[in-house]
């Protein structure tokens, strides 16, 4: 029998609090453009007192993820996390958080038009869906930037939005509910959206610099008081607007245009228009991630990881495009899909706060404790409430929780995926372990492959030779989008294994011993730096690629960011 070959998937801290700061944002920060029409049309003037206890839940919920994300530096996610109470439990969560991030894509795009005041906004969705994954099938890395820009202009925006609001406060027309208990806990059971992006966060603290607790709470906590603050101000600014009604789906329009003139409502509707088709393309990218991560832990086809050309598991993609789209053709509207989203993702967050307060395992107080079992508490009540209460949503939840578990019992029982043949041919090793080998094998000369290069592998070995050396390191980068979370083992992929399983054989033929280095990651030409950087090479040789000049626009020119992170030090060789 051969035995999986795993190896360590060695993450560069990198992630500054800033940086995901802004990528919580992109998902925190959009539930202001709808959350506020909701509460509205669901309460009315009441809508200030349901808007404040949902701000206060949300900062409940994000002091309880900076203690998630303390205890968990390498993965506060549910589906990291709730692993060590149980690998069942933990694939629940998982499928919550896609049937989250599915309606998410889905209510995300459909909001985004309706501020774009698009005819037919329900189509335009669709489209803007099906753009958004064609292009990640090339898996584009440049828009990180662009999206904290957005972020940032779309805070902004706001934010003025509110300053100009204080000189009309007097004349607010604020109401205390009516109706009894039930009725009300209805009410604002019916509001609580503006939560999932913190189980983003926490997927985040595997590549977060350290130490994570402190990032994480330094990204969080603006967030957290950003949108808890602005969307309960903006909520009691909302109630002085005289005969305020059919503005469900662009609240904020509505506000900017009321406020400060028609071109201001334009302006905010724009920005948050094009946040909203950000967060529906993170979102498309979680979901890849999701199926990705549980397909390399066995508990997915394994078909679900199986990777394009450009590094983008394809039938993840397809299926994260897709469904949403699906969802948008079944349902316009935003209320309903409002309802959808609150169940997957209450439900994931009450799974992490409950496995994370009840593992007597970790060191929590006393008082990190209570909040989290307060939290976790609290949140199934909700739960409960919604299931009772929606039961399109219910019925949602379960099919995608039947499906997730009928294609898991597939991948464990009727198609196990493959072990590689090769697995046992080639000795593949990381960057560290490679490190720890080096007095053994002395070599000034790393090769990068992606294919097997007769001519490249040729002038390798005479340069090896002529140098008066019988070793080289070759490394091959297997390249995935940008996750934010991936589990700490990974087995190579059966094409790493091929090229450096054939590489290795040929430089042997030649008299050169071939020292193979194995790594993941989303930056090829960033990896292949550091590789140098840490087994000090003086020379990288790399063969020049096929990549067309869209796709290079799109992920990134591998030799210009090889370039750009090699020391000066060293030597760049591209073959042709």
């Amino acid at each position: 029998m051969v035995m999986p070959l795993l190896k360590k998937v060695e993450r560069p801290r990198e992630l500054k609090w800033f940086q995901a700061g802004a990528m919580l944002y992109g998902d925190w920060g959009t539930s202001k453009a709808y959350v506020l029409g909701i509460a509205f049309a669901l309460s009315g003037h009441a809508s200030w007192f349901f808007l404040g206890l949902m701000s206060a839940l949300t900062a409940l919920v994000g002091v309880c993820y900076m203690i998630v994300c303390r205890i968990y530096p390498d993965g506060g996610g549910v589906y990291s996390s709730v692993k060590h109470r149980s690998q069942f439990l933990a694939v629940i969560g998982a499928l919550l958080l896609v049937a989250d991030y599915v309606v998410t894509a889905s209510l995300s795009a459909l909001d985004a038009f309706h501020y774009f005041n698009f005819p037919h906004p329900a189509l335009w969705a669709i489209v803007s869906i099906l753009a958004i994954g064609i292009l990640n099938w090339v898996g584009p890395t440049k828009g990180g930037n662009l999206a904290a820009l957005i972020a940032l202009a779309a805070s902004a925006a706001a934010g003025v939005l509110f300053l100009s609001t204080l000189p009309h406060l007097p004349h607010v027309n604020l109401q205390l509910p009516k109706g009894g208990w039930p009725q009300n806990w209805s009410l604002f059971v019916g509001i609580v959206l503006a939560l999932s992006g913190v189980e983003a966060v926490a997927n985040m603290t595997g590549i977060m610099v350290e130490p994570v607790a402190k990032t994480s709470r330094r990204a969080i906590l603006p967030v957290l008081l950003e949108v808890s603050v602005l969307t309960f101000l903006l909520g009691i600014a909302m109630n002085a607007v005289p005969n305020l009604t059919d503005h469900t789906e662009d609240m904020l329009r509505a506000l900017g245009a009321h406020y400060i003139g028609p071109w201001y409502g334009t302006l905010i509707a724009i920005v948050f228009g094009f946040l909203l088709l950000s967060a529906a393309n993170t979102a498309i990218m979680s979901l890849v991630s999701i199926q990705f991560l549980m397909a390399k832990d066995r508990d997915l086809p394994s078909v679900f990881s199986k990777l394009n050309r450009f590094g983008m598991p394809a039938i993840a993609l397809v299926i994260a495009t897709l469904v949403p789209c699906f969802v948008l053709i079944a349902e316009h509207s935003v209320v309903e899909l409002a309802a959808l989203y609150a169940i997957g993702v209450v439900g994931a967050i009450t799974l992490n706060l409950g496995a994370c307060a009840t593992n007597f395992e970790l060191k929590l107080s006393l008082r990190e404790r209570f909040l989290l079992l307060s939290g976790s508490v609290i949140l199934l009540c909700i739960e409960i409430t919604i299931a009772y209460q929606k039961r399109s949503a219910l019925l949602f939840a379960s099919t995608v929780l039947a499906a997730g578990l009928l294609l898991r019992y597939f991948a464990k029982t009727i198609a196990p995926a493959r072990v590689p043949e090769l697995a046992p041919t080639v000795n593949v090793l990381t960057v560290s372990e490679a490190k720890e080998i080096a007095p053994l094998y002395k070599s000034s000369s790393l090769l990068a492959l992606k294919t097997v290069n007769p001519y490249l592998l040729d002038e390798a070995a005479l340069r090896t030779q002529a140098l008066g050396e019988n070793s080289l390191y070759i490394n091959y980068v297997e390249e995935v989008p940008p996750y934010v979370e991936l589990p700490a083992e990974l087995e190579p992929s059966p094409e790493s294994l091929e090229v450096l399983a054939k590489a290795q054989q040929e430089l042997e033929k030649k008299g050169i011993t071939a020292v193979p280095v194995w790594q993941m990651g989303e930056n090829p030409g960033k990896l292949i730096a550091h590789t140098a950087r840490e087994l000090g090479v003086k020379t990288v040789m790399i063969g020049t690629t096929r990549r067309s000049a869209l796709i290079n626009l799109l992920r990134g020119e591998v030799f210009r960011n090889l370039a750009t992170h090699l020391s000066r030090e060293c030597h760049l060789i591209i073959s042709g």
